[in-house]
């Protein structure tokens, strides 16, 4: 996401010049940050009751899906994934918009 913060310095600092706030900024960075997120655990929830059934023989004191487990994982994931995405999302608010209108 600090990648694509960086990429998009321009179109974020037209957006604030035109009047966008700080709050709408992190909004749209961390909301397409959590649809990415959201996909991966999609998959990755997916992959995991897949996998868990040809392993069960190596699981020990768990079932093979185990739902406090997926859970739990997944709330971990999200929770991880909001704060990594807070990070460039408040770095975007800290935009010239001056600067940035004058690269255009």
């Amino acid at each position: 996401m600090s990648y694509l913060v960086v990429m998009r310095k321009q179109e974020i600092g037209i957006r604030l010049a035109l009047g966008a706030d700080q709050r709408q900024i992190v909004k749209m960075v961390v909301g397409q940050g959590m649809i990415l997120t959201l996909v991966g655990i999609a998959v990755g929830l997916v992959t995991a009751f897949l996998i868990t059934r040809l392993m069960s023989s190596l699981l020990y004191g768990v079932t093979a899906n185990d739902p406090i487990t997926f859970i739990a994982v997944s709330v971990l994931m999200l929770t991880v994934a909001v704060v990594a995405n807070l990070i460039p999302a408040f770095k975007a608010t800290k935009v010239d918009p001056l600067l940035a209108l004058r690269k255009v």
